[in-house]
């Protein structure tokens, strides 16, 4: 009976002249199902052999993005029909089941634009998935890389340097260690405060729109915010997601949300080495008031030795913009802050 009530529609449609065409959707029983597709393009997010993504998933932009070799990010969500998105008490948006979160890595003057990478989080029935796809060489679709993979790339920085890296695609297990919580992954970008989505979508995608309050300032913005706000809003994005009291970094006492922590010694500011190795360079504190030079959070920021960096994964340069903003941040501090 079904199928003769659509044949009967669609002959109608057909007779009145209006041709019935159906809207590209994603394919809503490979987000749920199990497997790990070897090609992206199974997931029906973009168009066919290409990196433009279907018209129904929403572009949102975050006010202080994390810092990843000077990269430009694509992002896009998808929450599947009949779901919505809430925001918990803490600013943490909880997803439902079905939904994706879509990021593309790449340089505007590499590979004629097209991304490099595109990084899928997937909500399971059983969890979140992190999947990360590289583009192949034609650009018409991406391949699953679970074990990583290090792709030469070449851009100039803001400040006109040119740059020839080995741009990192993490592993699972690295896309693990940054997305964790208490062991269990979950989105690590898009918070209430931080997370910017048009209009139409939010009331598409959320129970709740007003709840999405972007007021985290933007990094680079001094309209946005102080130079401490803006600072704390830096360390928030590309280094809170471990430094908190449930992420892989939580054994170094190191806590650097954006307003959940205090501005005191679990904060850096006269934090002496905990579990830093090395990466402490002989110095005495994380955040040294009025002393950029003798703060190992700067050492660390400033490095590209892997036993020294920080981020420790995620970047193959120094970003030279964000560690000038910490170096005033900490200048700024009367010296006496952590006596």
């Amino acid at each position: 009976m079904k199928r003769m009530a659509a044949a009967l529609a669609a002959a109608m449609l057909c007779a009145s002249g209006v041709v019935a065409v159906p809207v590209p959707a994603p394919n809503q029983a490979v987000i749920d199902g199990t497997a790990m597709p070897a090609k992206l393009s199974e997931f029906a997010l973009f168009q066919p052999e290409s990196a433009q993504p279907l018209e129904m998933l929403a572009p949102y932009t975050l006010n202080t993005p994390l810092f990843s070799d000077y990269a430009d990010k694509h992002r896009l969500l998808w929450v599947p029909a009949g779901k919505k998105a809430s925001v918990a008490a803490d600013g943490t948006i909880e997803f439902p089941v079905g939904t994706v979160i879509v990021k593309s890595f790449g340089w505007p003057d590499f590979n004629g634009g097209h991304p490099v990478e595109t990084r899928l989080l997937i909500h399971r029935a059983d969890g979140w998935l992190a999947l990360p796809y590289i583009w192949d060489a034609d650009g018409k679709d991406a391949t699953l890389a679970v074990a990583g993979r290090r792709v030469p790339v070449s851009f100039k920085s803001p400040d006109g340097q040119a740059h020839s890296i080995r741009y990192g695609v993490p592993n699972k297990n690295q896309c693990k260690e940054c997305h964790s919580k208490s062991g269990v992954i979950e989105p690590i970008g898009p918070k209430a405060r931080n997370f910017i989505l048009p209009t139409n979508f939010a009331s598409r995608y959320f129970a709740d729109p007003a709840a999405l309050k972007p007021v985290m300032p933007r990094w680079d913005d001094p309209k946005s915010g102080t130079v401490a706000e803006r600072a704390r809003a830096y360390l928030d994005v590309n280094c809170a997601h471990c430094h908190n009291p449930a992420g892989s970094a939580s054994n170094s006492g190191l806590f650097l949300r954006w307003t959940d922590d205090p501005a005191g010694v679990n904060y850096g500011i006269g934090k002496r080495p905990t579990a830093a190795g090395r990466g402490s360079g002989g110095m005495d504190f994380a955040i040294a008031p009025g002393d950029p030079d003798h703060s190992f959070l700067i050492y660390r920021m400033e490095s590209l030795d892997p036993g020294i960096a920080m981020p420790e994964v995620g970047r193959s340069t120094v970003h030279k913009e964000g560690a000038a903003l910490l170096r005033q941040w900490i200048a700024e501090m009367p010296k006496a802050s952590h006596d």
